[in-house]
């Protein structure tokens, strides 16, 4: 009796050890990684200490980069918020997405990250300011009775977690996220940050104006001074906000399991920044951490795109992408032997918000594509004045403009900020315009412009 009772103990924990729970998917689960996607908002590289910004005070985040690889050729696919977030969080292009107005609400069928990995068994959510995928945070009644009607908000049945609130909330919606995340279940977190979105409100975080190296690209006015400590302001406070989170997964000893990747959701709010395709509208900053997988203390200058969030985790979290998303996971990025970093980047600006097409703050029609050497950008609608993103209103944009009329601006920028003028070109430099107009009209298939002005367009 005893024998038989114990060939039937050893049979039974055979069978169990063979079954799918406990061998492949218990076994798969324990192995995959928690994920923490954190971005912050109107953020340009090299805006942070560890780009080698002196102004700036980031430990924290210079402290994931040394402990992880820190991008310096990232690129977001749009220069406003609502598009750029929906390629990061698809893998797709603005336009394959139909994503390029700016309150626009991501249609259902789009997948996303946390739809893939809730389907991968993890607990999923979003947390801090508002993460602008279901349409404007504040819309009229008869919009959110039609959003209501169609059931165009989604994310509600996207994610198992779902807060917004302001920055200082967010280490607190993380704890409770992380409370409620079932033991057995890996993490899927989208943190997002209102630093460094304008109005810049971080006074006590800011440098002294008088000691800061203005870009080349702007004008050493003591106004354009004040902007820029406003804006290192807000960074400086973000990092303090990160630091608790990076704190947070010690404590509850996350960190050797869980992927971080920080970057921002688009470019500054600063001249010649969001809401245009120069660099500073889309040159943003990237951080990967990933124990045991990513070498720490690394930097890389592959050319990366938002649209590679997406298969980057899919990658960490033993998921294939559909066949739709068009982005490349950079996990391998220091490995030049399996890595094949983009060729070309594309990214693209539409409408911003609500108001008449007077001047470029609120409606713009821009495409560009670019590589290692050579951009171009092909503007729609060129005719509109140009007005920045978010500071129109601003007292230092009103003293440029004071300072243009009485031609008291250098020419450099009156011609940046106010002029349209027109370009001599080399024959070389026309050539390569051409062939790039060609990947451009190509890839992105721009809506509206037929063969014949694509044609003459392409001959000049």
């Amino acid at each position: 009796m005893i024998k038989k009772a114990t060939f039937l103990c050893l049979a039974l924990a055979c069978l169990w050890h063979l079954s799918p729970v406990a061998y492949g998917q218990q076994q798969h689960t324990d192995a995959l990684p928690n994920i923490l996607l954190i971005l912050s908002d109107d953020h340009s590289y090299p805006y942070l200490s560890c780009y080698g910004n002196e102004a700036l005070k980031t430990p924290n985040l210079d402290g994931l980069a040394s402990e992880g690889l820190l991008f310096t050729n990232a690129y977001t696919t749009a220069s406003q918020c609502v598009p750029s977030r929906a390629s990061i969080l698809s893998g797709r292009n603005v336009i394959d997405i139909k994503m390029t107005r700016f309150s626009a609400p991501l249609p259902r069928e789009v997948k996303t990250i946390p739809d893939y990995l809730r389907a991968q068994g993890y607990y999923t959510g979003i947390c801090g300011r508002h993460y602008h995928l279901d349409g404007s945070g504040r819309m009229p009644q008869e919009t959110a009775d039609a959003f209501e009607k169609y059931k165009l908000v989604t994310f509600p049945d996207r994610v198992d977690y779902l807060k917004v609130g302001s920055d200082a909330e967010v280490i607190e919606q993380f704890r409770e996220f992380l409370d409620q995340a079932p033991a057995e279940k890996p993490f899927f977190m989208w943190m997002n940050y209102s630093d460094p979105h304008r109005p810049f409100t971080a006074k006590a975080f800011e440098p002294d104006p008088g000691q800061l190296t203005v870009p080349s690209g702007m004008p050493d006015h003591i106004e354009v001074r004040k902007d820029l400590a406003g804006h290192f302001g807000e960074i400086n406070r973000l990092d303090v906000h990160i630091g608790q989170v990076l704190e947070e997964l010690e404590k509850r000893s996350l960190k050797p399991n869980t992927m971080v990747i920080f970057m921002g959701d688009n470019g500054a709010a600063l001249l010649r920044g969001k809401g245009t395709l120069y660099d500073l509208g889309i040159h943003v900053p990237l951080i990967l951490r990933y124990p045991g997988r990513i070498d720490a203390g690394k930097t890389t200058g592959a050319l990366v795109s938002g649209i590679d969030v997406l298969p980057t985790i899919l990658e960490a979290a033993g998921l294939s992408p559909d066949k739709e998303v068009s982005g490349k996971s950079f996990l391998h990025v220091l490995q030049p032997h399996t890595f094949k970093a983009h060729e070309y980047i594309f990214a693209q600006r539409g409408p911003h918000g609500s108001g008449l097409p007077l001047q470029s703050a609120y409606f713009d029609l821009i495409r560009t594509v670019f590589d290692h050497h050579y951009k171009l950008i092909y503007h729609a609608n060129w005719q509109v004045p140009y007005a920045p993103v978010d500071f129109n209103s601003s007292k230092m944009w009103h003293e440029l403009a004071l300072l243009h009329d009485q031609g008291q601006l250098p020419v450099q920028f009156s011609r940046a900020f106010f002029l349209f003028h027109d370009l001599c070109l080399s024959s070389t430099t026309a050539k390569t315009i051409r062939m790039n107009c060609t990947i451009l009209l190509t890839m992105m298939n721009m809506p509206g412009l037929p063969i014949s002005s694509k044609q003459d367009f392409m001959n000049g």
